[in-house]
């Protein structure tokens, strides 16, 4: 990858997919680190999950990678670029490249389902067609395949406010996904839906990215889950990273070091 441009491609038009985070540090308050200069390689494809207690910089971890929380220090190299030095322009235009899977969906709930997919491609048309909400015909056709690839098709003209939790955050993939993203990640996305819906959102997000060759990068709770639908599982605590395997590697001694004590288990 050349550092002259975001996201030039390697040979044959594909880009490098691969996340590398660099001595990645967050202090809120200072002194107080809540990410303690983690170094983590993601690997191009697959879904890896991070778990740990509450508390522990999981989701300070995945927002730092957009940028939606500023890091303290570190490096965070994404497709030829170092995410921590972007700013203005440069960093719109990456965080383009990153979909996000919100746990309360963030979706706009006055607009309709379809209008919200679309909603995923404001970083590529310009400040009036957005305000006006005008989209190329082929970004409406694009919203209308993946309403119908999570389920939702006969559900395009119906406003937000007016869909379940589930629905929600299927349409919360939609739209991550029609930014064409070279990452997806997603930030306890499960946490708000029963046990039936949970497992129904991470099939898709698992099936739709990988038919893409999305890789997922997941902050979960659910240790099941994780360990049912990731390759790789990192588990933190206390904003160090204190296991890094395959799912069939976490034992009980891991999640005793990860969530502390035994009584839970």
């Amino acid at each position: 990858m050349t550092q002259g441009g975001f996201g030039s491609g390697a040979a044959g038009g594909t880009p490098d997919r691969s996340l590398r985070l660099v001595g990645l540090r967050k202090e809120y308050v200072r002194g107080t680190p809540v990410l303690r200069d983690v170094s983590i390689d993601f690997a191009p494809k697959g879904m890896t999950a991070i778990i740990g207690p509450s508390g522990t910089g999981k989701s300070t971890l995945i927002r730092c990678v957009n940028r939606l929380v500023e890091p303290t220090a570190g490096q965070i190299l994404f497709l030829g670029r170092d995410m921590a030095k972007l700013h203005g322009g440069e960093l719109r235009t990456a965080r383009r490249r990153i979909g996000m899977v919100f746990q309360e969906y963030n979706l706009v709930e006055r607009l309709t389902a379809i209008e919200n997919v679309l909603c995923g491609r404001l970083g590529y048309v310009s400040a009036w067609r957005a305000w006006l909400r005008r989209y190329p015909a082929e970004d409406i056709d694009g919203a209308f395949e993946l309403l119908e690839a999570v389920g939702l098709a006969e559900r395009a003209g119906q406003r937000a406010d007016a869909l379940s939790g589930g629905q929600r955050q299927r349409i919360g993939i939609a739209r991550a996904l029609m930014q064409r993203p070279d990452l997806l990640l997603a930030d306890e996305p499960t946490s708000s839906l029963d046990p039936k819906t949970s497992v129904e959102i991470m099939e898709l997000m698992v099936e739709l990215a990988g038919r893409r060759d999305i890789p997922i990068v997941i902050n979960i709770h659910n240790v099941e889950l994780a360990k049912r639908f990731a390759q790789r599982i990192v588990g933190m605590t206390g904003g160090s990273v204190v296991f890094d395997g395959r799912p069939e590697e976490l034992r009980d001694e891991h999640l005793k070091a990860i969530y502390g004590g035994e009584a839970w288990l």
